[in-house]
């Protein structure tokens, strides 16, 4: 079950709120947590084995290493160990088997079977959420969850629970227990989770259904500006997909009195790369800094381990993504340019501080080169992202730059004609600018109700595209 479906928005929501706010307190995470597992079981109901399993390991596991802390006991870094070993074993074998055994066949000529296990929908986000928590319970930083119930409700809420944000036990330890549920929260969060509907249905899904209408595309019709069409297109729907689905995240979390973390802060506005993964997908981003990055030694070590540990990170950041040595050369990808960045160009960024000590103020062709050159490399990173056979990644480059293909074709002309005042807008909707102009322009007084009344109408208008049975994928779930 999606989000943007009609069966979630007219008849599992709705029945999930009536629910929650007729039972007492006492009974709330108990009926969040049995329409969780419901709404897990309905795309996967063996799978759901498997997320249980994860909940009572690390239940147990933090159980055994609170004992362990208050009596003495040496036990605990070896719980902690069996923790990490068995989440990484039960991703890596799902996830990654197929995949090892593939490249072995490969590289050496071997005829080992492939399992072809379909991979559990949200092992990656789950996974990563159990095993922060017996990290932390070993460190110290939260306290052990005693309550089953409570703690199978925060691994398994549905809001969270396929595609993200990352969230941490620690982000919602007290909210577990305690918290409050008011109208405005209510309203707020209903009105978070619409924008995040509009989003993935009106904006991404249509840019879906281009970048696959450009990619069916015959050699005769492909072109470099066709190339260019696709790609753009993708990187539209990659970003309104995904912040989409963390934009109703994060509101139906606040419908139930959670706060979650932010995952998005207009990634394409960065003018770096480093900038960039502090503006994408921030709840990994800090994943991995607070669980590998620094525990590996950060940048406290010196250059060269730092570049090691860069290395480490993403990696693993890559093979996150998926089983596929696309996204491993994809993780590579931003490796090079984040050392390029901490490397070389601290020189610019020292003179650039210099400056701002001066009083001067940053030069608006410097700025505009910053930001040109952030949106090409994740523009290419993309491409290297979406293509997962070499000859079709490869055969896409090559067209991009214009090897081997026209610079333009009727269909690409045509194509670009009837998109391009769409494309600007989604260019708009991806930056804060909306936001600024809404501050600006809307008296304080109206803010509010025009707020939910443009809510309500990207509820309305999303349902009308989801009854009419558009392209409706979720580029996440394979993750």
């Amino acid at each position: 079950m999606v989000f943007s479906s009609i069966i979630f928005l007219c008849a599992f929501l709705p029945i999930v709120c009536i629910g929650y706010f007729l039972l007492p307190k006492r009974l709330r995470n108990m009926w969040l947590l049995l329409l969780s597992l419901l709404f897990y079981a309905y795309g996967e109901p063996v799978y759901i084995c498997i997320m249980v399993f994860s909940t009572v390991f690390d239940y147990t596991n933090g159980r055994i290493i609170d004992y362990c802390k208050k009596h003495g006991k040496k036990w605990d870094k070896y719980i902690l160990v069996l923790s990490v070993v068995g989440n990484l074993g039960m991703l890596g074998y799902f996830k990654y088997t197929d995949f090892l055994l593939s490249t072995l066949n490969q590289l050496f000529g071997s005829q080992f079977s492939l399992l072809s296990l379909a991979l559990p929908i949200g092992i990656s986000f789950y996974t990563f959420q159990t095993m922060s928590y017996t990290i932390d319970v070993y460190l110290g930083k939260v306290q052990c969850q005693k309550n089953f119930v409570d703690f199978s409700m925060y691994v398994c809420l549905f809001p969270q629970l396929i595609a993200g944000p990352i969230v941490k036990y620690s982000c919602v330890e007290k909210q577990l227990q305690n918290r409050s549920v008011t109208i405005a929260n209510v309203a707020n969060g209903f009105s978070r989770f619409t924008i995040g509907l509009g989003k993935k249905v009106l904006l991404a899904n249509q840019a879906g259904a281009l970048y696959e209408q450009m990619k069916s595309l015959t050699d005769g019709d492909w072109s470099m500006s066709v190339a260019w069409l696709a790609a753009i297109s993708y990187m539209f729907q990659i970003y309104f997909d995904f912040s989409g689905y963390s934009d109703m995240a994060i509101g139906l979390g606040k419908m139930f009195g959670f706060t979650f973390p932010e995952n998005f802060y207009y990634p394409y506005e960065a003018k770096s790369i480093t900038e960039f993964w502090r503006r994408w997908h921030m709840t990994l981003s800090g994943w991995f800094r607070e669980y590998v990055y620094i525990p590996l030694g950060g940048n406290k070590k010196g250059w060269k381990r730092q570049i090691i540990n860069l290395f480490i990170v993403w990696f693993l950041t890559g093979l996150w993504h998926g089983a596929g040595w696309n996204f491993v050369v994809w993780g590579m990808y931003y490796f090079l340019f984040l050392v390029l960045e901490k490397g070389i160009w601290q020189i610019f960024k020292k003179k650039q501080n210099q400056d701002k000590r001066c009083g001067k103020k940053e030069n608006s062709l410097a700025a505009l080169w910053k930001h040109t050159y952030t949106l090409l490399v994740v523009l290419f990173g993309w491409v290297l992202f979406s293509c997962e056979k070499t000859e079709q990644l490869l055969s896409m480059l090559k067209a991009m730059v214009g090897n081997g293909v026209k610079i333009s074709s009727p269909i690409g002309v045509y194509s670009w004609t009837n998109t391009i005042l769409f494309f600007i807008l989604l260019a708009i909707g991806a930056t804060s600018l909306p936001k600024k102009i809404a501050d600006h322009v809307v008296p304080t007084v109206w803010k509010e109700p025009l707020y939910y009344l443009y809510s309500c109408f990207l509820l309305v208008v999303s349902i009308a595209f989801l009854v009419r049975g558009s392209y409706n994928p979720f580029l996440y779930f394979r993750f």
